[in-house]
């Protein structure tokens, strides 16, 4: 008489335990997924943390094309100017190495023309010179490999003109490359009382 109502106590323990213990291996797996979750967060934000002490390094540069006369956009240099100097718009990059890139001709007051691809990286406030442009549009790469300090000295004084008046500000580069193409096709220098695009 007694047994039925022993075997049902004994069964409603056993079924609660299962619960129970169901609901261990949900809390358990629930919170092995936050704690991974978690440390997957904490890895990214160190490595996030870690790119920050990385060196500095350049990428890979591809020359560009020969410049085109109607893709030049003529800059003011100095009033004591012996030559005049012009970007080629449609070879100017930012690089995600934080280097402006560009195609510059200077034309002498003799009559001389040079055409340059170089680079200036407004961090610190240095230029370098990839290649020097040919008369039959081909390129002859520089065995200056080095990155020189832009003097802003003398009459001919183009590559500070660029970086002071159209690239850089405060060691940092101004604007996107839009809007630093748009500045030299427009002539319309940094405007230093206000920040630019």
């Amino acid at each position: 008489m007694f047994l039925p109502c022993l075997f049902d106590r004994a069964s409603d323990t056993s079924a609660s335990w299962r619960r129970g213990l169901l609901r261990s291996a949900v809390a358990s797996i629930l919170l092995c997924s936050a704690a991974a979750s978690f440390a997957q967060q904490l890895g990214s934000f160190e490595e996030e943390f870690d790119d920050e002490e990385k060196p500095w390094q350049e990428i890979a540069v591809q020359l560009p094309p020969a410049p085109q006369a109607a893709n030049m956009a003529e800059f003011y240099v100095s009033p004591t100017a012996t030559s005049t100097s012009a970007v080629d718009l449609h070879s100017l990059t930012v690089g995600s190495d934080g280097i402006i890139r560009y195609t510059i001709v200077t034309k002498m007051a003799g009559g001389a023309i040079n055409t340059t691809y170089e680079g200036i990286r407004c961090q610190t406030g240095e230029k370098k010179l990839y290649a020097f442009g040919q008369a039959d549009g081909t390129w002859s790469r520089s065995r200056q490999n080095s990155w020189k300090r832009i003097a802003d000295v003398g009459p001919n004084r183009q590559d500070a003109a660029l970086y002071k008046d159209y690239f850089c500000q405060g060691l940092m580069i101004n604007g996107t490359e839009k809007s630093i193409i748009a500045r030299l096709r427009d002539k319309r220098p940094i405007d230093y009382t206000r920040n630019s695009d």
